[in-house]
């Protein structure tokens, strides 16, 4: 399947999203078999090259690791891949580098399938136990680079172990008098495995299943396994979990202890599993702070407490009837349930005595419920759940009851998760009896709501997480009938999750509890229905789930205002009055989303009145719309718009006032407007003192706010202002256009752009005046690009709001009068490029432009096109086909969407657009919209035959001069491969590269010591020069072109310190000199000054460049001295010394037949 990774041509960036793609059980079979094998078969070449053996192990690993999910499907291929490399482990001759190569991949493949499945392939045959233990035996324990055949000869070792012979009988005769004395088998592999159950690397592991394999061994057992467990007692007890060393050594000897009581025979464990128990009480694990160990204490401790607990199914556990999915439904089809009565049996053996440690064991597992770390509750759940299933009813029912006090308010978030991981554990196993839901859905369905406050933040997701874990588990568990009476608490609960849970981890694991309810119980209400409305992956989408906090409450806002028209009386008469007693509320977030709240509720309530035909008033009762009106003072009372928490007050209110405004509430004269424009206004002044990340949000919230209060509350009669609020504003705002604050400009520029028709009506040239001088850059404002562009999308909107009448008052439309202006100021802001700490600050300035010249050209073609003149027209598609061609994926992409709407749009087209015939043969309609503008390899062969046309050719080519000498390797690239490509195409036309040539040195002239645009110009001609673009130059001498570009490139690097520009340009002065006459020589004269430039860097790189140019250049230096000049610059230190250099210069000068250049005395010198 084909996936594109490219968004849709024309899509806004905001509107693309990045979704991960998952590939889960995806594959089919080990396609890589071949190429596995033969990468096994070449390791005897490959292991002497460490590249060769880097490379092959590195490929193996990324083959191995697509199977990680599948590790089943390498199981026909694991028995030749093991023979392949036992056999390179078992040759005699194979060197040792070879060995662990083989060792290495072993593991790779190990890590994959799991050691579990790997060790039954191992060879185990009885010849097989010397040469394993030979080979470990022969092992350095320190040598980091070779662990990987520590662990798997130690899970070798454990697999020769099982061999059913006594391992005494392959010692022979250990007192032979022939031979020097032996050490027995079963000491060395005991004294091997204790000796690496203390080593830092993973072969720590593997000695763990060595020993578990080992020590319970019928020989091994009576003989060692006391031994064993003192020796591990006593080194758990000397060692510290405060050291390295001492986490190392109890971390080995947890994992032994924990492995041989799983494995060993209980009648084996049982006469030191107290002993084992008292130890590690002692050791007091709870207490370290080592994650690993708590988990290994927890896995041990219920380990001894089955071996104290005979194993046996409890006859008194729940047993659903019919557990298949399929059958379930097939029944449930022909409409009938299973007639099967669940009778809970009494427990057969009441009178087993439960031994003395059990009840220690219980209380520890309960103790690592409330770890702080999952893992350890994971363990701990599963360990009670085991437990639980070897007691009596009666004390499997107090160790249920243990586990609900873990849900009391006055436990940590801790404790309710692993509390929910234990009821899931009890329940999945039948040890939660049906007689006990009554509590325990209770509690759940408080986890399912659980949210802890944390300073600025809560916690209490992975406690929602596993309450539907919970759910999950009892739609597996328990018949439907037993579920029945808990339905709808449950439903509504797993829905509520599933919609406005803010995690999308407890959103997706709440869908897939209710899909499993659905499909398991068969009696959620409207099942169907809302699974395939909010199934695991829509709640999953980027574009349902909720971000941040903030965006949580509006969004809820706005769901509440789509469910108040379902029940609007009780919106009114109950809900609103909650939400505004929330509104003073000391916390913070609970005020912020209860604003929000009443203002989309009380709109929701206006739209419902309006198409009944009646005033929002008769919805609400004087008490609700006092409530409404005293928000803000009440908020400013308490001085609740200062600080941090001020910003999402501001946010909030600012969005009341908007929705107040739009339901038309009845305030019209009333001082709360006059406190509505005061926090308005100030939100606008104080932008700069509110943080970056909600600036933007704020700013919006009180534009949209001031632009519907200003309809509602400013309108004296419709279309009419009120003068002195119209003069008062206008005034006011104007004003703080000259504020010396940033975020200020940006703020009222906003503002006056939001003012609806009637209030701009009398001050249009004032507006327009005042926005024109926030777009101009002088000395004190030159970083100001925010506020620049904040002032286009202003006068773009002002011209918007008061449209168009070509003999209107200036004062009242854009007419003849005011649009060159307009267009003027617009068209200014195309050639902003300041840049600051921050990058290309112009850019946004530029962006903006460009949108407010194509929706102004737009406006003047629908209503007036005779206002468009042709010159004007010409320059905005020239500067919009510049922004196409430079560098910024972004922007230029933008460009290109502008460039083409202004092409193609006719209703009615727009009016002299230069060769509009070439252009719409260039960019066809039907193919433009495949295009992918911010992709340099599909946008720049698109642009560059823009170059063929005269007028845009000095525009395009300014772009692509910054594109080709940036920095980008994909634009560099993709936009040096077209031009050349154009360059080919006009080599045999005269005309059109004298034309080509005369307008590159026309940009060049126009931006000299511009160093944003010289310093890649100079790049691209390197580039050009080095690729022949001017070969057809070269033939005649002085050609003017050359005369005229080394004089540019003098007069550009005259007194330059900039050592990025002088590199550059002795790359092109490099490839002048492929053209004759005296500008050769003039060249060369430039070239050997500077290879005496004050910066040896200079010099050196001169040198270098010289150098590769006489080798490129047979015919600039002649052949009888073409040695000595090569020798001269290859040997002469440039780093030098001036005088030293200059004498080497010099004599380069006359060999090339240059003058000499003179020292020039400096003004005033003795």
């Amino acid at each position: 399947m084909d996936l594109s990774k490219e968004p849709v041509a024309g899509a806004r960036d905001d509107e693309v999203e990045e979704e991960a793609l998952a590939y889960g059980a995806a594959l089919e079979a080990f396609s890589e078999s071949a190429e596995a094998r033969a990468l096994l078969g070449g390791l005897r070449e490959a292991h002497g090259e460490r590249a060769a053996r880097e490379a092959a192990v590195e490929r193996f690993r990324v083959i191995m690791n697509k199977y990680q999910e599948q590790p089943h499907l390498l199981d026909p291929h694991l028995e030749w891949m093991m023979n392949l490399l036992l056999d390179m482990v078992q040759d005699k001759t194979s060197p040792a580098a070879l060995v662990h190569l083989a060792f290495k991949f072993l593991y790779i493949i190990t890590k994959v399938r799991g050691y579990k499945i790997f060790l039954r392939l191992f060879p185990h045959e009885v010849a097989n136990v010397e040469p394993v233990l030979d080979m470990i035996t022969h092992q350095d324990p320190k040598d980091h680079e070779t662990w990987e055949t520590r662990y798997m000869l130690l899970l070798w070792l454990s697999v020769t172990c099982l061999i059913p012979f006594d391992l005494s009988r392959l010692d022979g005769n250990l007192l032979s008098q022939t031979e020097p004395a032996r050490v027995p088998i079963m000491d060395r592999i005991l004294h091997i495995a204790e000796s690496y159950l203390v080593v830092s690397d993973k072969a720590r592991d593997a000695a763990a299943v060595l020993v578990s394999k080992f020590i319970t061994r019928p020989d091994v057992k009576q003989k060692k396994m006391a031994s064993f467990l003192d020796w591990s007692l006593r080194t758990l007890a000397g060692a510290s979990f405060h050291t390295i060393d001492g986490v190392i050594a109890v971390d080995g000897m947890l994992q032994a202890l924990a492995q041989i009581f799983k494995h060993g025979k209980r009648e084996d464990c049982l006469p030191y599993a107290a002993t084992v128990l008292a130890c590690l009480d002692s050791c007091r694990l709870p207490e370290s702070n080592q994650t690993l160990l708590r988990k290994l204490g927890v896995k041990l401790v219920q380990r001894l407490g089955l071996t104290f607990l005979k194993p046996k199914v409890a006859a008194w556990r729940y047993q659903r009837g019919c557990r298949s999915l399929a059958a379930n439904l097939q029944l449930r089809t022909k409409g009938q349930h299973e007639e099967k009565p669940q009778v809970v049996t009494s427990d057969n053996d009441e009178d087993y005595d439960i031994p003395e440690g059990v009840e220690s064991v219980i209380e520890q597992l309960l103790g690592g419920l409330k770890d702080k770390d999952t893992i350890v509750r994971w363990s701990a759940a599963k360990g009670i759940g085991r437990m639980a299933g070897r007691l009596p009813r009666e004390l499997a029912d107090d160790v249920v009851g243990s586990v609900l006090d873990c849900f009391s308010f006055q436990e940590t978030d801790k404790a309710w998760h692993g509390g929910c991981l234990a009821l899931a554990e009890l329940g999945r196993r039948g040890l939660l009896l049906p007689s006990r839901l009554t509590e325990v859905v209770d509690v759940i369905l408080k986890a399912l709501t659980y949210d802890e406050k944390r300073g600025a933040c809560s916690v209490g997701a992975n406690v929602r997480d596993a309450a539907c874990y919970v759910c999950w588990a009892f739609a597996r568990a328990y018949e439907p009938q037993e579920l029945k009476p808990f339905v709808s608490a449950i439903s509504s609960a797993l829905v509520i999750a599933a919609v406005f849970d803010r995690n999308i981890n407890c959103r997706r694991a709440a869908s897939a509890a209710f899909q499993e309810n659905v499909g398991r119980q068969g009696t959620f209400p409207h099942g169907i229905d809302i699974l395939t409305t909010a199934d695991y992956f829509a709640v999953g989408k980027i574009s349902n789930c909720f971000l941040v906090i903030r965006v949580i409450r509006e969004l809820s806002a706005k769901a509440l205002h789509n469910l108040a028209p379902r029940a609007p009386e009780y919106c009114a008469t109950h809900v609103l009055p909650r939400l505004l007693s929330m509104t003073l509320s000391p916390d913070l977030h609970s005020r912020h989303g209860a604003i929000l709240a009443c203002a989309e509720l009380t709109h929701a309530l206006h739209k419902l009145a309006v198409q009944q035909g009646r005033p929002l008033t008769d919805c609400l009762d004087e008490k609700a719309v006092q409530g409404l009106k005293q928000i803000h003072q009440q908020l400013h009372e308490r001085q609740l718009y200062r600080g941090l928490g001020g910003e999402l007050m501001r946010q909030a209110v600012c969005v009341l006032i908007e929705k107040l405004s739009l339901s038309r509430m009845p305030f019209k004269g009333d001082a709360v407007i006059g406190g509505w424009r005061w926090l308005i206004d100030d939100t606008f002044r104080s932008l700069y003192l509110i943080s970056s990340h909600s600036r933007q949000q704020i700013k919006e919230a009180a534009v949209s706010a001031l632009a519907a209060l200003c309809r509602q509350y400013y309108m004296e009669e419709p279309g009419k202002a009120d003068a002195a609020v119209q003069e008062e504003l206008i005034g006011q705002y104007l004003a703080e256009l000259r504020s010396p604050e940033e975020m200020t400009r940006c703020g009222f520029s906003l503002a006056l752009g939001a003012l609806p028709d009637f209030l701009l009506r009398g001050k249009l040239q004032q507006v327009l005046a005042g926005l024109r001088a926030v777009t101009q850059t002088s000395p004190g404002n030159v970083s100001f690009a925010e506020s620049r562009r904040d002032g286009l999308k202003a006068i773009s909107s002002v011209c918007q709001t008061v449209g168009v009448r070509a003999e209107g008052a200036p004062d009242e439309a854009l007419c003849r009068e005011n649009v060159s202006q307009v267009y003027c100021a617009l068209l200014g802001c195309m050639n902003d490029y300041t840049t600051d700490s921050r990058g290309d600050m112009g850019a946004w300035v530029r962006e903006a432009a460009m949108t407010s010249l194509m929706d102004l050209t737009l406006l003047l073609a629908q209503s007036c096109p005779e206002l468009i003149e042709a010159h004007v027209c010409e320059r905005i598609m020239c500067c919009v086909a510049q922004q196409a061609s430079e560098k910024i994926d972004r922007f230029r992409a933008h460009a290109a969407r502008v460039f083409l709407t202004l092409l193609h749009f006719d209703s009615p087209p727009i009016p002299h657009v230069p060769h509009r015939g070439d252009l719409e043969r260039l960019f066809p309609r039907s193919d433009m919209a495949s295009v992918n503008w911010n992709a340099p390899s599909q946008a720049f062969p698109l642009i560059t035959q823009l170059l063929g046309l005269p007028a845009y050719r000095y525009h395009v080519l300014l772009g692509l001069a910054v594109s080709v000498g940036g920095l980008t390797a994909s634009t560099v690239r993709q936009s040096t491969h077209s031009l050349f490509e154009y360059m080919k195409g006009i080599q045999s036309d005269p005309q059109a590269l004298g034309s080509f040539s005369e307008t590159l040195l026309q940009v060049f002239e126009d931006h000299l010591l511009t160093d944003r645009v010289t310093v890649p110009l100079l790049k691209m001609l390197d580039q050009m020069l080095a690729n022949g673009c001017f070969e057809v130059f070269a033939v005649e001498e002085n050609h003017p072109f050359c005369v005229r570009l080394l004089a540019l490139c003098k007069r550009e690097t005259s007194k330059s310190r900039d050592v990025q520009k002088l590199r550059s340009v002795t790359a092109v002065f490099c490839g002048m000199v492929q053209f004759r006459g005296d500008v050769r020589k003039k060249v060369l004269l430039q070239l050997l000054l500077l290879l005496c430039h004050p910066f040896p860097v200079i010099r050196k790189s001169t040198a270098s460049q010289v150098y590769e140019m006489v080798l490129t250049y047979s015919d600039v230096v002649g052949v009888d001295v073409l040695e000595e000049v090569m020798a001269v610059l290859s040997d002469t230190a440039w780093e030098a010394e001036l005088p030293v250099v200059r004498g080497q210069r010099n004599r380069l000068c006359d060999l090339l037949s240059v003058p000499r250049p003179q020292l020039v005395s400096k003004p005033g010198a003795c």
